[in-house]
C-alpha cells in the first residue's frame, strides 16, 4: 500500500511538471524588454519561441511571427527541439505510467509493471532535463546580453515562461527519480520468487530422498538374504 501510494504521488508531481512544461510553449513572455535607465516607457517588446510583439502605451499589442526557421538564431532553434522533445517523452511517460502503477489493471505481471514504471521514471528525467536546458539556454542569452556594456541594442530581462519551465522541469525530474525507485522491489520481487524457487527445489529433493531410501535399503536387504541363501 505504501508502495502504490508512492507511486500515485511520483505520478501527481510528474503530471504536473509536465502541464508546467506545456504550458510554456504557447506563453508569449520567454523574455520581455528591460526598463533599467528608462524614465518613460512608451512601449514594452516581448517575445517567445515563434514570435516577437511590442506593446505601446495603451496596451495595444502588434506580433509578428519568426519569418523564417533556417533564419533563426541558432540557440532559439535549439530550444524549439529540447521544448518539444519534453513534452513527447512527458506524454509517453504518462502512458507508460498508467500502465505500470499497481493502482492500475493494466501491464500484466508484477515485474513487468515494475519495469514499465523505471521506464516511466528515466522519460520523465529526460523530459525534465530536456526542457531545463532549453530554458537555460535560453537564459543565458538573455543574461549576456544584458550584462555585455558594448550590446547596445534592446536588452531584455527573463520571463515568466522561463521560471514556469523550471519549475516544471524541477517536477518531472523529481517524480522520476521516485518511479525509478520502484526498480528495487522489482529486485526483491525477483530475489523472493528465486528463493521460493530454491525452497521447493530443496524441499522436493528432501521427499524425493525420503522417498528413494526404503526402497535403497528394501534392495540392499534382498541381496543380503540372496548373499545367505547362497551360503
Amino acid at each position: 500500500m505504501s508502495k502504490m501510494a508512492t507511486e500515485i504521488i511520483a505520478f501527481l508531481l510528474t503530471i504536473s511538471g509536465w502541464i508546467l512544461v506545456s504550458s510554456t510553449l504557447p506563453t508569449d513572455y520567454w523574455k520581455v524588454s528591460s526598463v533599467d535607465g528608462t524614465v518613460i516607457t512608451t512601449a514594452t517588446f516581448w517575445s517567445n519561441l515563434w514570435k516577437t510583439c511590442v506593446t505601446d502605451s495603451t496596451g495595444v499589442s502588434n506580433c509578428k511571427d519568426f519569418p523564417s526557421m533556417l533564419a533563426l538564431d541558432a540557440y532559439i532553434q535549439v530550444c524549439r527541439g529540447l521544448m518539444i522533445s519534453s513534452v513527447c517523452l512527458g506524454f509517453f511517460g504518462a502512458i507508460l505510467a498508467l500502465i505500470g502503477m499497481k493502482c492500475t489493471k493494466l501491464g500484466g505481471s508484477d515485474a513487468t509493471k515494475a519495469r514499465l514504471t523505471v521506464l516511466s521514471g528515466l522519460h520523465f528525467i529526460l523530459s525534465g532535463l530536456c526542457s531545463m536546458t532549453a530554458c537555460s539556454i535560453y537564459a543565458q542569452r538573455i543574461t549576456t546580453d544584458f550584462f555585455d556594456p558594448l550590446f547596445v541594442a534592446q536588452k531584455f530581462e527573463l520571463g515568466a515562461a522561463l521560471f514556469i519551465g523550471w519549475a516544471g522541469s524541477v517536477l518531472c525530474i523529481l517524480g522520476g527519480f521516485i518511479f525509478c525507485f520502484s526498480l528495487s522491489g522489482g529486485f526483491e520481487m525477483r530475489e523472493e520468487y528465486a528463493y521460493s524457487g530454491a525452497v521447493s527445489f530443496s524441499s522436493a529433493h528432501k521427499q524425493n530422498k525420503m522417498f528413494n531410501s526404503p526402497q535403497k535399503e528394501e534392495r540392499k536387504s534382498s541381496r543380503q538374504f540372496g548373499r545367505n541363501a547362497y551360503v
